[in-house]
């Protein structure tokens, strides 16, 4: 993991005025915790992480070696601000683990040919779950998972039950969601409905002749 290297710096100063002085100077406050281990306070460069990121097909999930003064921890990412508009980093949380111990990650899930659902019927496909949530020991993380939709009918679904696993990796999210349905075109939809309505409103109407 050489190549995933990244080089931090302990701060004891903490606050809102260091955090500005920090990301003038070109860097960003986090910190690091993980199991039965006090948390520290360090900053690192943004760049350099952005850069490692990118390069790694694991994206947040990527395995780090984060190098503090003489020592140097596994970590994962756990969480990752940003500034909401322009989307740079401004504070990270790093999770110190073990090669030999389970960790809980999200991942993602890449979905693969077009439903006949919409081939054949014009249906649309919706994905309301994009990632699931997996137990498994670091090396074992998946960069992704893949979900073939092309079986998927109009009103039909698949659900977290439906993902396939490796046999080293566990499904924490709850089997029974839906990761990906066919629906009617809401257009359509809403059209029938209207229809619907009105020949209901038109049927429950007096006639005009015998109204007061």
């Amino acid at each position: 993991m050489a190549e995933n290297a990244l080089a931090a710096e302990e701060r004891t100063a903490t606050g809102k005025g260091v955090a500005r002085k920090l990301r003038a100077a070109g860097r960003i406050p986090a910190v690091v915790y993980g199991r039965g281990v006090d948390s520290s306070s360090i900053s690192v460069d943004p760049d350099a992480l952005n850069k490692l990121l990118h390069a790694s097909g694991a994206g947040l999930n990527t395995l780090i070696e984060l190098k503090v003064g003489s020592a140097t921890d596994t970590v994962l990412l756990k969480d990752l601000q940003r500034e909401p508009v322009t989307g740079a980093y401004v504070h990270a949380d790093f999770f110190k683990i073990v090669l030999t111990d389970l960790v809980t990650v999200t991942i993602p899930l890449h979905f693969i040919g077009t439903p006949k659902g919409v081939e054949l019927d014009g249906g649309i496909l919706d994905h309301p779950v994009r990632e699931v949530e997996v137990e498994c020991l670091p090396n074992a993380i998946p960069e992704n998972f893949e979900v073939d939709v092309s079986d998927i009918a109009l009103g039909d679904s698949l659900h977290v039950s439906d993902v396939t696993l490796p046999d080293s990796v566990e499904m924490k999210t709850e089997l029974a969601l839906a990761v990906a349905s066919v629906v009617a075109p809401r257009a359509a939809t809403e059209e029938e409905t209207e229809t619907e309505t009105e020949v209901a409103t038109d049927e429950a109407a007096p006639d005009a002749e015998g109204s007061e």
